[in-house]
């Protein structure tokens, strides 16, 4: 298939970019490599893909209407993986246009081109935290999910509206994905593991938000991969018995579906930090700290509608997705060095 990937340069871009150049997909790449954080981390993902002659590169920004849709024409994709988006929690509080910018008015140029360009189907990233307020603990599709503490949320809880409503006046095939606290090698600078890492060897403090209180669906980067790649490969299809007296959240009548994406293994975040001592062989040295605006206490996937769908369920455990993860961190010590500026670890 000739698949296009926005955000390509991200985290999880760059690696579902590779399996799908590795299985011999051609991928058409388009991402504004924006300053969110280290541009040189996003151009070393980069690097990885252009070795390949079955990638090409756009650097667009999505929110462009013109420059964005002259991709489509002369590219024509066949599908579409939608992963640009303004990413991060607690930045939403400080830049609440830069979400509305990306994750509304970009994520309405992806559906405007998919529709008018015949894209045979979108998949694009939603989020965990569109369950926002809900404590009911597995978090599952069915749930109604209309109470978000973050305008990070309520911007990816707008995307799957967005989604329903083109997948229902246009017959656009759409699955939203709603990946929880994804991580691993080539992961963000600005995401726990990263940071707990970088000062866990440099001998520096951790800031541990909610005094440590909290657990998290870590979710490992090569699962996600691999459900997206399963789902993508599925053109999706009306739920068959969907009853609109009582709309399910999770289907609809129209071509349209949300799947959680997540390790079904809810870790406590003291665990996850000893998991980084471990596997760094140093001690942590903590800040214990309140919970902060937007931030929810737990995170818990149920994942079997994932599963029924697909044959696949995310199955990588905390300690050895940790292990992966900090060997990687060693082995790259140059280049995170132009990322944190940090001393590299002895």
């Amino acid at each position: 298939m000739k698949v296009l990937i926005t955000g390509c340069a991200g985290f999880i871009g760059m690696q579902v970019a590779l399996r799908l150049l590795s299985r011999g997909d051609e991928v058409v790449g388009v991402d504004s490599l924006n300053d969110y954080y280290a541009v040189a981390l996003k151009e070393a993902r980069l690097a990885h893909l252009t070795a390949h002659k079955f990638f090409r590169f756009y650097r667009v920004d999505i929110v462009s209407a013109e420059a964005f849709r002259a991709i489509f024409a002369a590219e024509q994709p066949q599908r579409v993986i939608n992963l640009a988006a303004q990413a991060g929690v607690r930045y939403s509080l400080e830049n609440p246009r830069a979400y509305i910018e990306a994750n509304i008015a970009g994520f309405l140029n992806v559906l405007e081109n998919c529709r008018q360009y015949g894209v045979e189907q979108l998949v694009y990233a939603s989020s965990s935290s569109v369950y926002g307020g809900n404590v009911d603990l597995p978090f599952t599709e069915h749930q109604n999910v209309d109470h978000p503490v973050s305008l990070y949320a309520a911007t990816k809880k707008s995307n799957e509206l967005m989604a329903h409503t083109y997948s229902h006046l246009f017959n656009l095939p759409t699955i939203g994905l709603r990946f929880f606290t994804v991580y691993g090698p080539w992961g963000r600078p600005d995401m726990a593991l990263f940071k707990f890492t970088r000062a866990i060897l440099a001998g520096e403090p951790i800031d541990v938000y909610n005094e440590g209180r909290m657990r998290r669906d870590f979710t490992y980067i090569d699962d996600i991969v691999e459900g997206t790649l399963r789902v993508l490969d599925r053109v999706v299809e009306p739920t068959i018995d969907f009853d609109r007296r009582y709309p399910d959240p999770a289907g609809s009548w129209a071509p349209y579906r949300v799947f959680n994406m997540g390790n079904q293994e809810p870790t406590p975040l003291m665990e996850y930090i000893q998991a980084i001592e471990e596997a760094t062989g140093r001690k942590a040295r903590m800040n214990l700290m309140p919970l902060q605006p937007g931030d929810v206490t737990d995170t818990h996937a149920d994942t079997e509608a994932l599963r029924r769908y697909t044959d696949f369920q995310p199955k990588t455990s905390v300690r050895a997705g940790v292990i992966r993860f900090v060997d990687w961190y060693l082995q790259h010590q140059d280049l995170l060095y132009q990322v944190s500026g940090c001393t590299p670890a002895a």
